[in-house]
């Protein structure tokens, strides 16, 4: 068993070692467009969730200053106590 990783090894360094592959002609322009394509669209993305969150946030705002939930309703209970 331990011959097997010396025989990867050896086999990795000829690998390396050897003639590298061509590369296909503008692999790296279709690369740089790719990529900033996708840098383009994650910005958007960032961008419309923020606009989402904002957009949450004042409506909250506008929620809450109509219908005002932190005041308790009136109780039907009983007639409130006034002239004591």
């Amino acid at each position: 068993m331990s011959g097997l990783p010396d025989r990867k090894e050896a086999h990795v360094r000829r690998l390396l070692e050897g003639p590298h592959p061509p590369v296909p002609t503008g692999l790296a322009a279709g690369a740089a467009a790719r990529g900033d394509r996708l840098r383009r669209r994650r910005r958007a993305l960032r961008r419309f969730g923020w606009a989402v969150l904002f957009a949450a946030a004042v409506a909250f705002v506008v929620w809450a200053s109509l219908t005002r939930p932190w005041i308790a309703p009136p109780s039907g209970i009983s007639p409130p106590l006034q002239g004591w």
